[in-house]
């Protein structure tokens, strides 16, 4: 694959990879750092917002439940009148989890000592290669039991839309998109390769900062020296 110099290469996925997570083997003398994907229940509850829906159909349940008793209704019409509400909330619970479960399936995320590689979609697959030398910064989630998600901040005048990425984008970062690597259950393992690789590629240290969780994601890789930009 060509690293591409003044954006990503957002390149169509086929039905046959050549390597896992990638549509072309990787050139001689680049080396696989780490591979992961998503964990399917973490993505339920952060991306698709599964447990939260959950709370609110239930309440919503409780409340239609109180009025029919407090109308007078039997049990037998209070059953009947709730059923069909329940009905509908286990299956629109039901959807998000399948799609929760879709993406995890076919979500890989590849650390290279030359670039970061996301193979992402459910129905149309394409993969973004993102050059390490094109990233200016990396930003942690700390999700906690060693959970977490890395937004790539990227080098000014490379960017991809927003809506190409999502749910693979660091929320709300609309005015400059920054890839995510989305709900992984071990990110100490890819924060920590993916600094050294940095600094392997940019031959320049990668100054690691330490954030408070209520500031919002940490720097993994702080302000990149000669970056020009805070991370």
């Amino acid at each position: 694959m060509k690293a591409v110099r003044t954006a990503p290469e957002r390149a169509p996925e086929h039905e046959f990879e050549a390597a896992y997570g990638l549509p072309e083997p990787l050139p001689p003398g680049e080396r696989l750092l780490w591979q992961g994907q998503p964990a399917a229940g973490l993505v339920a509850r952060r991306i698709f917002h599964l447990r939260a829906l959950a709370i609110y159909f239930a309440l919503m349940l409780a409340w239609r439940v109180a009025v029919l008793v407090h109308d007078g209704a039997s049990l037998a019409q209070t059953w009947r009148g709730t059923l069909s509400l329940a009905l509908l909330a286990l299956v629109a619970l039901g959807i998000l989890g399948l799609l929760a479960r879709l993406m995890a399936r076919t979500t890989v995320y590849t650390l290279t000592d030359q670039r970061v590689v996301m193979r992402i979609g459910i129905v149309l697959t394409v993969t973004y290669n993102l050059p390490l030398r094109q990233i200016d910064g990396a930003h942690l989630v700390d999700l906690g039991q060693g959970r977490g998600e890395i937004a790539l901040q990227l080098r000014q005048g490379v960017r991809i839309a927003y809506l190409h990425l999502w749910p693979h984008a660091r929320p709300w970062r609309l005015s400059a998109p920054q890839p995510m690597l989305r709900c992984l259950s071990d990110v100490r393992v890819p924060s920590e390769r993916l600094a050294q690789a940095w600094s392997m590629a940019n031959a320049m240290p990668a100054r690691p900062a330490i954030d408070t969780p209520s500031a919002g994601p940490a720097p993994v890789m702080g302000p990149l020296a000669g970056s020009g930009q805070a991370a």
